[in-house]
């Protein structure tokens, strides 16, 4: 779903705010035909986009699923358009990266690879060219070879053999920090009770982070909340963080900034494994079957990834037919709970997952 983009001025203004205070750099859009519309949860999107290897990524929206082509930046519904607004200060350059297609993956202009030369631009080089001429073209080394960048037909030509390449412009994600969100699902309050009776309450933060309250912060912490949910689901919650007035709507799942107008998605999630009970749940495990056929443990502690197995389980639980991504230090991860498979976003390479009951 994606809610109408606000044209009031003060909320106008709200939104702004918000966006300067939480650092988003960008905001994605779909047209009905009659007017531009805000899309719910676009970092989802900015995630994919920013990977080179990516194609697009379809969303559900009112109309039904839409594929959005990121090389065109065209809607699969011919009826709606897409674009990306930039959000920057004025003044302030997005961090932009330039890929071309070798035989096997997207290679960043001027990135330093093992057994292949350094071209003679870097990504800022291509930039620059850019901003002079978006549909112009201009010609660089590699080694001895002479190639011809054409950023109207985004290719790159090797002037002696004639070999053409594909070219991508894409946006490094995000700014100031080097992760990720580390998964696309975004489950609401989840209706199975847990077996321990504990959830924990967290809201959207910056750059699609997950935050538990923390009673330190907003004077209410996951079992406070929960103690209130438990006694109206429908009602709602009123605590203030330093100036500002928020409103904790539990029948939409959504906290309200009262001030400026912002709204964050909300979610309740059960906590297996509590303290608060002497008999702990054992979740299942997830593996996947690495280049040398073993099954491994997906843990933070290995190759710098960014879920665990409980963190999996957890998205698993709340939508068993979903996709979650994760990062570790050089890739991207789609792991899709329906094919059961594990796809590096940029080389394709795609690995089979099973989940383990203890």
């Amino acid at each position: 779903m994606y809610p109408p983009h606000s044209t009031g001025s003060e909320e106008e203004f709200g939104r702004l705010w918000d966006t300067a205070v939480s650092g988003k750099h960008y905001e994605w859009q779909l047209s009905d035909g009659h007017q531009w519309l805000r899309i719910d949860n676009d970092h989802v999107i900015e995630t994919h986009y920013c990977q080179p290897g990516a194609k697009g990524i379809t969303i559900n929206t009112s109309h039904g699923p839409v594929f959005i082509d990121f090389d065109k930046l065209q809607a699969s519904n011919g009826a709606m358009g897409v674009q990306r607004l930039s959000l920057l200060p004025q003044g302030q350059k997005a961090d932009v990266g330039w890929y071309f297609r070798d035989d096997q993956l997207w290679r960043e202009y001027g990135a330093q690879s093992s057994g292949t030369l350094t071209s003679s631009v870097s990504s800022e080089d291509v930039e620059q060219q850019f901003a002079l001429n978006p549909q112009g073209s201009f010609s660089f080394t590699v080694g001895s070879t002479v190639y011809a960048l054409d950023f109207s037909t985004m290719s790159q030509t090797n002037c002696t053999t004639g070999m053409c390449r594909n070219v991508r412009r894409r946006p490094k994600f995000p700014p100031n920090t080097g992760s990720l969100p580390s998964t696309t699902v975004f489950p609401t309050a989840s209706s199975s009770q847990a077996t321990n009776g504990c959830y924990k309450w967290e809201f959207m933060g910056d750059e699609g982070q997950w935050t538990e309250y923390q009673a330190h912060v907003c004077s209410f912490d996951s079992a406070a909340i929960e103690r209130q949910y438990k006694l109206n689901p429908q009602g709602q919650l009123n605590f203030r963080i330093k100036r500002y007035s928020y409103t904790l709507d539990f029948s939409k799942m959504q906290q309200v900034n009262n001030n400026i107008g912002t709204t964050r998605t909300v979610r309740r999630t059960a906590v297996y494994g509590s303290q608060q009970n002497s008999s702990w749940t054992t979740l299942p495990q997830w593996q996947f079957q690495d280049i040398d056929g073993i099954w491994t443990d997906y843990s933070k502690g290995n190759y710098h990834c960014s879920v665990s197995s409980q963190d999996i389980e957890l998205q698993y639980q709340e939508n068993p037919s979903g996709t979650i991504m994760f990062t570790t230090k050089n890739f991207v991860y789609e792991l899709n709970f329906s094919a059961m498979t594990q796809r590096n976003l940029s080389t394709n390479t795609t690995r089979s997952v099973r989940r383990l009951n203890q």
